[in-house]
């Protein structure tokens, strides 16, 4: 009988305890540097990486690949038809075998060599989430610009207030936490927008005890940054989705924003078709068909940007959003009307109806024209 021990697997093979999480979208430059800091911070930690790729067009999703096929600990999730670092980042939390789960930038901007500290505050039950924080004592955001960095600060600080978020640096896109913290909070978490640690701090049924390490922010080298207004209406929308319970989701947010933006279109199409001598029920009809086409245009580049139609598609999804606005104009008109003759406040039932026409638009538009993919 053999008594000697098994030889020991390779760090790569064996079961992982830590699952590094990196959602990506254009970053094929950076997937290998990253991968080798990774390796030399976490050396003797057994660990996984994923990258959660939302279909990047520069190959991101065949350099991780092609790294994998070197290194069996690297693994790429391709997603069609999906897209946002949320739900990018819990997919990936999700498909992971290691108990701790931590989330890194694919940009080289977050200092690899806290990870392990992350990683020791989780695995010895000091913390159920650990944060690499800006804001704490030793930590800096100076990378950033003026405008970004007080940006960030007042992001923060409206978190912080609103949310009852009880740590310094919620923003933050760097941290670690039980891959069972992820499950308990998942059924609450928003598919969209960009502040997954926010999301999980907010949804969780039971507070969370978090420790803050510091970090330096470091400056992009490869890439582009993904920091546009569309992020900003996802934050705002993220801390209204919270604070009323997921009653009102991002999604209907941004849409509103748009049916607002229409109603100029509107006003602004309708005195231009008035100056050029159309008479006023031809310039309504024309101003109207200018609001619902530019709304239309809007929502597929913002509101349903994970699900935006192209081609022959967008002229059909065209005709269809043109016809769920018709429907929701009389619907709106309907229900002012009812309101205006029981009560004689007209701006009550104004605001009724206009609100009523919204939540058919949004809700008809969501299943028919811009309807999740299965």
């Amino acid at each position: 009988m053999n008594d000697a021990m098994p030889p020991s697997l390779p760090m790569a093979l064996m079961a992982p305890d830590l699952t590094v999480v990196v959602p990506t979208f254009n970053e094929a430059a950076n997937v290998r540097p990253l991968v080798a800091r990774l390796d030399a911070a976490l050396a003797g930690i057994a660990h996984e990486i994923i990258f959660v790729d939302d279909n990047s067009p520069d190959g991101t999703a065949n350099e991780v690949r092609a790294l994998g096929r070197e290194k069996p600990h690297v693994r790429c999730i391709k997603r069609i038809g999906r897209r946002g670092l949320s739900s990018a980042c819990v997919e990936g939390m999700l498909a992971g075998q290691g108990p701790v789960v931590a989330v890194i930038d694919g940009d080289l901007q977050h200092d690899e060599t806290i990870l392990p500290q992350l990683f020791g505050l989780i695995r010895s039950g000091e913390a159920d989430l650990a944060v690499a924080s800006r804001y704490v004592e030793g930590g800096s955001a100076d990378s950033f610009s003026d405008a970004r960095g007080k940006g960030s600060r007042l992001a923060t600080e409206l978190a912080r207030k609103i949310l009852k978020v009880g740590f310094n640096d919620p923003m933050s896109g760097f941290f670690a936490t039980r891959r069972d913290v992820v499950e308990a909070a998942a059924p609450k978490l928003s598919s969209e927008g960009f502040k997954i640690l926010l999301d999980i701090a907010a949804s969780h049924p039971t507070p969370l005890r978090v420790r803050e390490v510091p970090f330096v922010f470091g400056t992009r080298l490869h890439g582009t940054s993904k920091m546009d207004n569309r992020v900003v209406a996802d934050f705002l929308g993220l801390l209204v989705s919270k604070a009323t319970g997921g009653l009102v989701s991002i999604r209907f947010l941004t849409f509103a924003a748009v049916g607002v933006s229409g109603v100029v279109v509107h006003l602004l199409a309708l005195r231009g078709l008035i100056a050029a001598n159309a008479g006023f029920t031809l310039a309504q009809a024309g101003a109207t068909l200018v609001a619902m086409t530019t709304n239309f245009t809007l929502n597929n580049l913002l509101t349903y940007k994970d699900r935006s139609l192209r081609g022959l598609a967008f002229a059909r999804g065209l005709l269809g959003f043109y016809a769920v606005c018709s429907v929701g104009a009389v619907a709106n008109v309907g229900v002012a009307t009812w309101l205006f003759e029981g009560n004689q406040l007209w701006w009550i039932a104004g605001l009724a109806g206009a609100a009523m026409g919204a939540v058919w638009n949004y809700v008809f538009s969501d299943l028919i024209i811009w309807r999740k993919k299965t």
